[in-house]
């Protein structure tokens, strides 16, 4: 299958990069940027010198001119890809790892492990790949909303992310100066994954969900973690918890559900530079509420990884190709 990226050299791009380079069934054969059009792409990764890839030039995204390519890997800013994606040729599968077409009309929802959204996805020919926050947020909580363990209303997400979360062309205020040897809540006026959530959560839950949804930054390069905070419904324990995530995730081969050890949920360490998702689940009889963790590598499942998962979906390949490896962290 021929890929092309835009954005390459932003965080994502640089990622989906990576892993297009070793996938049995893609083959790169063209690659676009705004700021770094006309720099060939051995210039801004070395590694490839010696490969096919580095000889691309990044070019300057028109989306009418595209090259002949299967499927196009979409990796812009939010708010810089609808207009022009609506002008790629419709017999081009997209891949939108941007935030422009989640939950829009004709648009699939990209978060494979959601109910009933891996057929609608292999189906589709333009997928809007979810946000990092909520992929971690979503797998740990949809169990026990499909299980009816949990109440829909009154969830709290409390989330912590790496500092590549804010992009490569993020605002000043997101940089190593400002971010080192610190730590910040934000988006607390409203944050944009908000209503992605409420809808991934939906169609879990079956119906409307209510959730509070504070971010955090802190002062590492990628990763992120999930807390989410439940009211059970009825009597449960945290047996009940796991057995519904286990139940759930059965077939689904990168997300693990984890026992917390010594009272430790997962690490996002666990998932650096992977496609893996960790949850585990706790019960606090004390204040009666129920703790989901998720943790996944923002880069990884939130954002490139899955993005390869729903394109080997969209063109006939087994969900698991090009993204078997380890994390790099033990």
């Amino acid at each position: 299958m021929r890929i092309g990226i835009v954005g390459v050299t932003g965080f994502g791009g640089s990622e989906l990069l990576r892993l297009i380079a070793g996938h049995p069934h893609f083959e790169l054969v063209w690659v676009g940027g705004e700021s770094s059009a006309g720099v060939p792409l051995s210039k801004r990764f070395p590694a490839l010198a010696s490969r096919p890839e580095g000889g691309l030039t990044i070019e300057r995204f028109e989306p009418q001119a595209l090259p002949a390519i299967d499927l196009l890997f979409a990796s812009l800013p939010t708010g810089g890809s609808r207009q022009p994606l609506a002008q790629v040729a419709p017999q081009i599968r997209i891949v939108d790892v941007g935030g422009d077409h989640r939950f829009t009309e004709d648009w699939v929802y990209g978060l494979t492990e959601l109910a009933q959204q891996r057929a609608a996805i292999a189906s589709a020919r333009r997928v809007a790949n979810p946000g990092c926050y909520p992929v971690a947020a979503v797998l740990a909580l949809a169990p026990l909303l499909q299980h009816g363990l949990i109440e829909p209303d009154g969830i709290v997400v409390d989330a912590k992310s790496g500092v590549t979360g804010t992009g490569r062309g993020g605002a000043s205020g997101f940089g190593f100066a400002e971010t080192n040897e610190d730590l910040f809540a934000y988006g607390l006026a409203g944050h944009p994954h908000v209503p992605e959530l409420r809808n991934a959560l939906a169609l879990a839950a079956g119906g409307p969900v209510s959730l509070a949804f504070t971010p955090h930054l802190v002062p590492m390069n990628r990763g992120l973690l999930a807390t989410c905070y439940a009211r059970p419904r009825g009597r449960i324990d945290a047996a009940m918890l796991a057995d519904a995530a286990r139940a759930t995730y059965r077939d689904a081969a990168f997300v693990q559900v984890v026992e917390p050890e010594n009272g430790r949920g997962p690490r996002t360490g666990w998932a650096t530079a992977s496609n893996y998702a960790f949850v585990s689940y706790a019960f606090d009889a004390d204040c009666g509420q129920v703790i989901a963790c998720g943790a996944i590598d923002n880069l990884g499942k939130g954002a490139a990884g899955q993005a390869v998962q729903n394109a080997n979906l969209m063109c006939g390949f087994p969900e698991t190709a090009g993204l078997t490896g380890l994390p790099a962290r033990p």
